[in-house]
C-alpha cells in the first residue's frame, strides 16, 4: 500500500502552517495528489437567531464564509504553485451544522488526512469536529501535525502504542507506508493485561504481521509509572528518539474522552512529533 491521495482543510493560514506544509512535504515524498480543502465556516449555531430575525443576517454570514474560503484557496494557491505533484484547492463554505457530512464526503476516499493538532490554545470548535469527522465519519486515517514543528526529513524511527484494540490495529495498517520504510519499529506496550489474549507474549502476533510485511519491530512492555498513561508513551517516545507516533484513537466514547479526557486528547495536546490515528 502507498498513499496516492493526501488531504489537508485549510480553515486559518496560521493555524494550519504546520500541517499544509507537512501534507507538501509528504505528497511531494510519495508522489501522491493532495487536496487542499479551503474551509470557509460559518460558525453560529441553529436556533442563535431570534423568531422573525432578518434573513440578510443569516444570509451575511453564509457571504462571509464563501467569501473566507476563497481567500483561503488563493493562500493555497500561491504556496503550492509549481509544485512538482498534482494538487487541487478546492474553496467550500458551510455551515458548522453541515461541517461533519461535508468533511466525511470529502475526505473518505483519501489514503491520509493531514491536520493540525485539534486541542490546545488557540483551538475552537471546529478543529476538534474536523479531526472526529475524518476519522468517524470518514473513516480516514488521519495524521496531526504539531504547531510550530517541522515535518521530519526522514522517518527512521516510529513508536506504535499497542493495546490490542481494533483501532491501535487499524492505525497500524494505515501506517504500512511508513513502517516499512523505518530503520526502527518500537511497539510499545503500557501494564498489558495479565489475563489477556497475549498476556504470555505481548505484541507478539502484532509482531509476527509485521514482520510479513518486511518490518523487523521490537516491543517494549512499560510500566504506567506516570499518572497518564499518555505521559508514559511521550516519554518513551522521547527516549527512544520516535519521529513519529502510531496509535488507536478514541477506544473510550468521544463524549468520555471530551468531558474526563483519555490517552488519545492528551497525546494530541502534548505530543511534539507526528501522530497517525485511525479509529
Amino acid at each position: 500500500m502507498a498513499f496516492r491521495t493526501i488531504t489537508t482543510i485549510l480553515t486559518d493560514p496560521e493555524t494550519n502552517a504546520a500541517s499544509i506544509t507537512a501534507a507538501m512535504e509528504l505528497a511531494r515524498r510519495e508522489e501522491a495528489h493532495l487536496d487542499v480543502l479551503c474551509l470557509g465556516i460559518d460558525r453560529t449555531q441553529p436556533g442563535f437567531y431570534y423568531a422573525g430575525a432578518n434573513a440578510m443576517i443569516v444570509q451575511d454570514n453564509l457571504t462571509q464564509a464563501r467569501e473566507d474560503s476563497v481567500r483561503l484557496e488563493a493562500h493555497a494557491t500561491k504556496l503550492l504553485e509549481g509544485a512538482p505533484y498534482p494538487w487541487g484547492a478546492t474553496a467550500i463554505s458551510s455551515q458548522m451544522v453541515a461541517l461533519n457530512g461535508l468533511v466525511a464526503h470529502r475526505t473518505r476516499f483519501s489514503d491520509l488526512v493531514v491536520l493540525a493538532r485539534p486541542y490546545g490554545p488557540g483551538r475552537s470548535h471546529d478543529c476538534e469536529a474536523i479531526t472526529e469527522a475524518a476519522m468517524f465519519d470518514g473513516d480516514a486515517p488521519v495524521l496531526i501535525q504539531p504547531d510550530n514543528t517541522p515535518f521530519p526529513d526522514e522517518i527512521n524511527t516510529v513508536m506504535v502504542a499497542w493495546n490490542e484494540s481494533t483501532e491501535a490495529l487499524r492505525a497500524v495498517r494505515a501506517a504500512l507506508p511508513f513502517l516499512q520504510r523505518a530503520d526502527t519499529v518500537n511497539i510499545a506496550i503500557v501494564d498489558p493485561p495479565q489475563h489477556g489474549p497475549e498476556r504470555s507474549d505481548p505484541g507478539g502476533a502484532l509482531s509476527q504481521m509485521l514482520s510479513r510485511h518486511g518490518v523487523r519491530p521490537e516491543v517494549s512492555v512499560l510500566s504506567k509509572t506516570l499518572p497518564r498513561v499518555c505521559d508514559v508513551l511521550i516519554r518513551h517516545a522521547g527516549d527512544i528518539g520516535a519521529d513519529m507516533i502510531v496509535m488507536g484513537a478514541y477506544s473510550h466514547s468521544r463524549f468520555r474522552e471530551s468531558i474526563l479526557g483519555g490517552a488519545t486528547r492528551n497525546m494530541l495536546e502534548l505530543a511534539q512529533v507526528p501522530v497517525l490515528m485511525a479509529h
